[in-house]
């Protein structure tokens, strides 16, 4: 099958308008109306509300977050072999399906009471039904940037735009939401309620994604192949890396966000800190969305991102040393670890969208869905291990639901949550960047010479994944040289 190619048009190296970019932060604050109130809130709500153990819930998270990241490779698929006329390969998705994923939110905090099997069995069908329908969503939404904007600057206003989305929703959930989970309160009505009212809100926010973040980046290839989409995966190096290093990092992150609340609530006994923690995360997302594009220029995205891990880190150990009387220095370290956290969020989706060009450039077939689609995978992996590993803190320590004041083994096993596995994590996902060979000069030249391509070849074949010489013939029958690195 051959392909018509014309070049690339200039308004995909433009800026974006001041709308678009919004828009497509819109879409992240709708996500993490499902996903950050997971994170923040499903585990101490499977263990005080619904009654499950940690121990259990533990296992239950994952489990579920394995399939999850499955889901991913899935939804990928789905997206690479989608494409509307009037909408698209991306928008779609996030049209029809905004309303069941908020809908299974809701299902997955109302547990009903039908014993600890049932209970447990309706846990793992709602969350793994979440889990896949959240996939359906969020990776046509992470694969749109790509198709947006081929401009570095542009597209890490776009990460930053996505991080200041979900860091809104963060935040909010923090300052309104947290200080509530208090065993006096009724816990169940206060989830429900919250979930209901984020069903309204969130489909506003996707169909504002929908209709304003529009693809305008060309491709060749509507429909990608299967074994296209594995000749993408298999020679992008720098995906590969990315991925791992995410994944790590996300654990270490997963981690500490899932054990936060208890860390203020019963290590440090100020829960209403946690108020005052949401709104420095919301002010340094702020404070460095101005100056993200500026880092990228001066130190490139990779060194960033390897001083965000650092950053997280050095908070870390801090959270883990500091005695439980030191509220002042615990508080400090949760601060620091956020600061490199939201570092590391703001340019990892424009690191991930460069390896989708690393990928055009190596076979010929622009494939958003599928890179994103492991990346996002690896992310979900990360996520699962770094829940787990929190939740099996709490059971190591023996901690107890809704006591008034826990054992000194399950502090530590709380703090061990909390301060040693995002160390951990962050010295790992240092190293693995080291060796990242994707960097902002190659990222550059790579555009110009696929843009170069199409500027001089009328007719081309899709590349072979073998990327024999062959591969490159043009509509004379001449063949040039395939890339190398």
């Amino acid at each position: 099958m051959t392909n018509t190619i014309s070049p690339t048009p200039p308004a995909t190296l433009g800026k974006l308008p001041k709308i678009s970019i919004i828009g497509y932060g819109a879409g992240d604050a709708a996500n993490n109306l499902a996903f950050t109130t997971a994170t923040m809130f499903l585990l101490i709500y499977y263990t005080d509300v619904a009654g499950i153990s940690a121990a259990a819930a533990g296992t239950l998270l994952l489990v579920v977050r394995v399939f999850d990241a499955f889901a991913d490779l899935f939804a990928g698929r789905i997206v690479d072999r989608t494409y509307s006329k009037r909408f698209g390969k991306f928008r779609p998705f996030l049209m029809f399906g905004s309303v069941p994923l908020l809908l299974l939110s809701v299902a997955v905090f109302s547990v009903p009471q039908i014993g600890e099997s049932g209970m447990l069995l309706y846990a793992y069908l709602t969350y793994a039904a979440l889990g896949l329908a959240y996939s359906l969503v969020n990776i046509p939404y992470g694969s749109l940037a790509g198709a947006m904007t081929q401009d570095p600057s542009e597209r890490a206003k776009l990460a930053s735009a996505r991080t200041i989305g979900a860091m809104i929703v963060g935040s909010g959930l923090g300052i309104f939401v947290a200080p509530l989970i208090t065993p006096e309160n009724d816990l169940q009505s206060i989830f429900t309620f919250m979930t209901l009212g984020f069903v309204v809100v969130g489909t506003a926010l996707y169909f504002f994604t929908a209709f304003t973040a529009k693809e305008r980046v060309r491709r060749d290839v509507p429909h990608v192949t299967m074994k296209q989409s594995a000749a993408i995966l298999k020679n992008n190096k720098p995906l590969v890396l990315l991925c791992i290093s995410s994944f790590v990092f996300l654990t270490g992150m997963l981690a500490l966000s899932t054990v936060q609340l208890y860390y203020l609530r019963d290590v440090l006994n100020a829960l209403p800190l946690y108020a005052l923690f949401s709104i420095i995360q919301l002010v340094m997302v702020f404070g460095l969305a101005g100056f993200i594009p500026k880092i990228v220029r001066i130190f490139g995205k990779r060194t960033a991102y390897m001083a965000g891990g650092g950053i997280m880190g050095v908070g870390g150990v801090i959270v883990f040393l500091a005695p439980p009387s030191m509220v002042w220095l615990g508080f400090s370290g949760l601060v620091v670890c956020q600061l490199g956290i939201v570092l590391v969020n703001m340019l990892v989706w424009a690191l991930e969208a460069d390896t989708v060009e690393y990928g055009e450039w190596k076979t010929g077939v622009r494939a958003e869905g599928i890179v994103y689609a492991l990346f996002s995978f690896t992310r979900k992996a990360g996520q699962a291990v770094g829940g787990a590993l929190a939740a099996y803190a709490l059971a190591w320590g023996g901690y107890v639901a809704n006591a008034a004041a826990q054992s000194e083994q399950a502090v530590w096993g709380i703090r061990a949550g909390a301060g040693l596995v995002p160390v951990a994590a962050s010295i790992i996902a240092i190293a693995i960047m080291f060796f990242y060979p994707l960097t902002d000069a190659k990222h550059k030249e790579i555009v110009a010479e696929i843009a170069e391509r199409r500027l001089t070849r009328g007719v081309a074949a899709p590349m072979d994944p073998s990327l024999s010489t062959a591969a490159f013939t043009v509509n004379r029958g001449q063949n040039s040289t395939p890339p190398t690195e």
